[in-house]
């Protein structure tokens, strides 16, 4: 079921240890700002929830996994603060990421664009349908995937981020997602994916917490300054976004 909601939906529901949280939103399970919020802040609470041992972040639906940040907030953005807050929501979801003492576990489904492609990269391992495509629309628009490039170049390196940003317009299949270090696996369809990740989660519930979260520092080992650097780089998208080139490309798309 897909939630109708304006403001999108997010549930978390804990079991033999795994914290399901599930987001989503009617407009292909993009994110206002609002959503974003809730998401960072049920991430920082599971941090510390004793009876969660990982996390799996899915979304609605069988369709898109993520269509990134709204785009009715993007078009009505008018000046450089409200641009910066924008852009931070993203920021502040991937910090919570590589804060959370949890590991993450990404079940993508479908299409993600954009901001989503960066929650992915923020998890710790991540599976996925054949329907996974993936694609960075940013730069054809006049800004650029700044905030999520830390977390994507760490995922799958420079080569790979600069093959994805700049060839803005192109979709990446999901195979090329695996094979660039986004996903661990890829599965034929939906129920070969959740059974897979089934047992995964399973399996990496049961493993002593202290050696999980001694492996996610290992993991994320030289990230200590993204507090900083991503909401930096949300402030240079907050100046891009008011651009006549951005005004005018936002201005097309809604037509």
């Amino acid at each position: 079921m897909m939630t109708n909601r304006e403001d999108g939906s997010l549930y978390t529901h804990i079991e033999n240890g795994i914290a399901t949280i599930e987001f989503g939103h009617p407009a292909s399970n993009s994110f206002p700002a609002v959503l974003l919020e809730r998401l960072e802040k049920e991430i920082s609470k599971l941090s510390d929830e004793d009876s969660a041992k990982i996390i799996l972040l899915r979304s609605e639906g069988e369709k898109a996994f993520c269509a990134g940040a709204s785009f009715n907030e993007l078009v009505a953005i008018d000046n450089m603060q409200a641009g910066k807050l924008f852009f931070s929501g993203f920021a502040n979801v991937i910090n919570a990421m590589r804060k959370c003492k949890k590991l993450i576990i990404g079940r993508i489904q479908g299409k993600t664009v954009g901001g989503g492609v960066g929650l992915i990269a923020a998890c710790d391992y991540a599976m996925a349908t054949e329907a996974a495509a993936i694609k960075l629309s940013e730069l054809s628009i006049g800004i650029g995937p700044f905030v999520i490039a830390p977390a994507v170049e760490r995922k799958i390196g420079v080569a790979a981020l600069a093959e994805l940003s700049l060839a803005a317009h192109e979709w990446k299949n999901a195979y090329w997602a695996q094979e660039k270090g986004l996903y661990a696996k890829v599965l034929e369809n939906i129920s070969e994916l959740d059974k897979e990740l089934e047992l995964f989660t399973e399996k990496l519930a049961s493993y002593n917490p202290e050696a999980l979260y001694e492996m996610k520092k290992v993991f994320w080992q030289g990230t200590y300054h993204w507090s900083e650097l991503l909401l930096k780089n949300a402030a240079i998208s907050g100046e891009l976004v008011l651009s006549d080139f951005t005004k005018k490309a936002l201005e097309k798309f809604k037509k």
